[in-house]
């Protein structure tokens, strides 16, 4: 596969914009498929930042990558618009959402809140059916820590936390959850693919268990308490992540500069 990209410089911590260009794919679509398969290719692309913030989607474009009409194209485009991974700028034309960092406080703040109440409400509206599907997720996430797929590692966290919302029986609460929680996967890629390099598996070592553990008891404070730690924690490994240092181990020798402060 041939890429091509340019950065352009941003002044306020936008991520920046690249044009990425693709080999179109050999692959022959099923009727009707077309659309969702699309989407997927292109999904991944965005939350692995193969497609980087202010990548441009042109429907032409991708048309001709994937040897389709525009129809599909524009499906698939419509479905990551309602997911916040892509934005239609006022001349109509389709980018990858950017990832503003200036609102990182705000975002986490969001989160914080939804995170609680979709717990809090699972905790207190949960079925045994629900618990079931819960720990099943849980059980997923665990084995994509082992395998250490970042992608899969993010759709796995998303799943298990979208089930819970959804155990809350609030399908306003689901919703507002799923935008948030969309909006954080390509955050977490960000630091799972940081942090991984340190210590994987006390990096990603996660709460889901807690979560199920307070909803099957039906403690709403614990639910609540855990659901913050948790925002708290994806805060925290964020940081880190930006602030993660190069490997001291790595030693060039001292450069001239530093020997003459030194005398």
């Amino acid at each position: 596969m041939s890429t091509h990209c340019r950065q352009e410089s941003h002044p306020q911590f936008l991520l920046g914009h690249f044009s990425v260009a693709f080999d179109k794919p050999a692959k022959t679509y099923q009727r009707g498929a077309a659309s969702n398969e699309i989407y997927g290719v292109l999904r991944d692309e965005i939350l692995t930042l193969k497609l980087v913030p202010g990548a441009s989607l042109d429907e032409t474009s991708l048309s001709k990558r994937f040897a389709v009409s525009r129809s599909p194209i524009r499906e698939a485009l419509n479905r990551l618009l309602a997911e916040r991974l892509v934005e239609t700028l006022p001349n109509r034309s389709t980018i990858v959402a950017q990832i503003d960092l200036r609102n990182f406080a705000a975002f986490i703040q969001a989160l914080d809140v939804q995170q609680r109440l979709a717990t809090r409400l699972a905790a207190e509206n949960r079925t045994e059916t629900d618990l079931a599907k819960l720990r099943n997720l849980a059980s997923a996430f665990d084995e994509t820590i082992d395998k250490a797929v970042p992608l899969d590692i993010m759709q796995a966290n998303f799943a298990f936390h979208i089930a819970v919302s959804e155990a809350g029986k609030n399908p306003y609460v689901t919703r507002h959850y799923r935008e948030l929680l969309s909006e954080a996967r390509r955050l977490l890629h960000m630091h799972v693919q940081v942090l991984d390099t340190v210590a994987r598996k006390e990096v990603m070592q996660d709460q889901h268990q807690d979560f199920i553990d307070a909803i099957e008891a039906q403690d709403i404070a614990q639910a609540d308490a855990i659901a913050h730690a948790h925002t708290m924690q994806f805060h925290d490994r964020f940081l880190k992540a930006l602030q993660h240092a190069p490997d001291s181990s790595f030693d060039i020798g001292r450069s001239s500069v530093s020997a003459k402060v030194d005398q």
